[in-house]
């Protein structure tokens, strides 16, 4: 499978991931997060790959996170209605996102996208 590169083209950090990738000649497949929001089932499958906690798959900087006073509701609410949450709207999921067949990727660090590519 290739890797499914979910992000939003605006956003400044997708573009640097989006060229790494391309630098790095890694074929994927773009997908935008807003035309094309995950739905709950893929982003409870992507956080279990990711073995990450749920809330870093919010986007914290986000205006809509900050507007809709996520901050408590992420503390407190179960994952089953923050999966919800989340398939409600792209621009409350954190970006860009790689996901593979063995593990998906929150936001872009070159070094750790540097080292999973090497396997």
């Amino acid at each position: 499978m290739k890797p499914l590169f979910v992000n939003y083209p605006k956003c400044t950090t997708c573009q640097k991931a989006k060229k790494w990738l391309e630098e790095n000649n890694i074929d994927f497949e773009s997908r935008h997060i807003v035309e094309n929001n995950p739905t709950k089932e893929e982003l409870k499958a992507w956080l279990t790959l990711s073995k990450q906690p749920i809330k870093k798959f919010f986007n914290t900087s986000g205006i809509l996170y900050r507007e809709m006073n996520l901050k408590e509701k992420v503390a407190s609410e179960s994952e089953d209605n923050l999966l919800s949450l989340l398939a409600t709207n792209g621009m409350l999921v954190k970006r860009p996102i790689l996901v593979t067949d063995d593990v998906v990727l929150i936001g872009f660090k070159a070094e750790t996208w540097a080292e999973y590519f090497k396997k």
